[in-house]
């Protein structure tokens, strides 16, 4: 995605219908589908708020249109002058919303080449994780940055989840030395499918984000990726049915304990 909302349209069109007539009943756009825009002026004079939003407006169409679950990763939505939400939505196939999801941890980070994140400059953080029913099988809802907390991931998968979702921008650093453990590591830790979207290449505004869209089974082995910078889809068909079978041959879920964390301070002190 680029910092035109009409660039952006035209390719969300585009790629949603060709993934439709390959026969996808669910498809998910990856993080920031309607704008990519890191000059905090330029993103304040273009984003708009939810009602207004044109890749909402377009997604609920092209579900109904296409008879698809339609996933919109995410999309910033205008809340007041200053500040907007991280948000993900899901359009079922006659066109109504299913859920939204604002993303809950913020990338504020200082990395080694120089790229500085503070999005909570600009994003206001959500405060619930959400799970939404659809084909028969239980999704759970994250965005990016939120791969990182485990915590979020186990408790979707204790509520009944088979599916975690997490499109992404992820930066082209980050990418290249943790996207794939992360996933797969989030697959195998809660026996679910892991399906995430991703931008990748050279933006429009600058930045380089690492790309990879994957589909991942429970077992954390990779079923479909994006490979290269160009744009496209991966698909796979799977069986959520398989979620259960591997939280059978790994019941970890059912195994965690609670537990105290003890510091020994006296040991502490005396090694230092």
């Amino acid at each position: 995605s680029g910092v035109s909302f009409d660039a952006n349209l035209a390719m969300l069109d585009a790629l949603v219908r060709e993934a439709a007539a390959a026969g996808a009943d669910y498809i998910q756009t990856p993080e920031m589908t309607g704008l990519v825009q890191q000059n905090r002026r330029g993103f304040f004079e273009t984003v708009v708020d939810e009602a207004q939003d044109p890749v909402l407006t377009m997604a609920s169409q092209l579900a109904r249109d296409l008879k698809i679950h339609l996933h919109i990763g995410s999309t910033p939505l205008r809340l007041s002058a200053d500040k907007a939400a991280n948000r993900a939505v899901v359009f079922g196939p006659t066109g109504a919303r299913l859920a939204s999801y604002d993303k809950l941890h913020m990338f504020d980070v200082d990395l080694d080449n120089g790229e500085s994140w503070r999005e909570s400059a600009v994003y206001q953080p959500g405060q619930s994780a959400v799970t939404v029913d659809m084909l028969d099988t239980r999704f759970g809802l994250g965005i990016c940055y939120d791969c990182r907390f485990p915590a979020l991931w186990n408790r979707y998968a204790q509520a009944g989840v088979a599916v975690l979702t997490s499109p992404s921008c992820f930066t082209r650093q980050t990418g290249e030395a943790h996207w794939h453990v992360m996933m797969r590591a989030r697959a195998i830790e809660t026996g679910s499918f892991m399906i995430s979207a991703a931008q990748g290449g050279a933006m429009e505004d600058g930045r380089e984000t690492y790309g990879h869209s994957i589909i991942i089974d429970p077992w954390g082995r990779v079923l479909a990726e994006v490979n290269g910078d160009e744009p496209g889809f991966a698909m796979a068909t799977i069986d959520p049915a398989q979620s259960a079978v591997a939280r059978g041959k790994i019941p970890n879920l059912c195994n965690e304990r609670a537990f105290d964390l003890k510091m020994d301070n006296a040991g502490l002190a005396a090694a230092s």
